[in-house]
């Protein structure tokens, strides 16, 4: 089942491991190299931290866990994509940053059901692309705990 509309949407694609996924390049501030982070104690499991992004506290939070996927191991390759999740900036532990690409929403299926375990509503759907399927996020979804978490 596909979405309706025939709507333009411009995507950022990137890699967590041998996946693909990607979300939409208006909720992208900018991408930067990997830096290490300050640990923050008895944080979720998916924060990697803090870094200072000139002068200000940004938080890391490591994309592939949050997804239930292995652990990110940061390499030289590793990026850190800021993004707006609802009023906060924060920063997303990602493999590598694929590209940017344009698609109609007319070509987004819904994801299928294969869990009941799965969070339907963090997923905006798939998207193929050559040979893969492309997992388009919604990002706000899957953080939009972040305020209720720091309280």
């Amino acid at each position: 089942m596909r979405t309706s509309g025939t709507g333009m949407l411009e995507l950022m694609a990137f890699s967590l491991g041998d996946q693909e996924f990607c979300i939409e390049v208006v909720s992208v501030r900018e991408i930067r190299s990997w830096t290490p982070a300050t640990v923050l104690p008895h944080s979720p499991d998916h924060v990697c931290g803090v870094i200072n992004l000139r002068g200000a506290v940004l938080p890391v939070m490591d994309l592939a866990r949050r997804l239930g996927l292995a652990a990110a191991e940061p390499s030289q390759e590793s990026v850190i994509i800021v993004t707006h999740i609802g009023n906060q900036i924060v920063g997303l532990l990602v493999d590598s940053v694929s590209g940017i690409f344009t698609v109609s929403t007319d070509d987004i299926h819904a994801a299928p059901d294969v869990s009941k375990t799965m969070n339907k509503h963090e997923i905006r759907g798939m998207i193929p692309r050559d040979e893969l399927m492309v997992c388009f996020l919604q990002i706000e979804a899957l953080f939009g705990t972040i305020e209720s978490e720091a309280a």
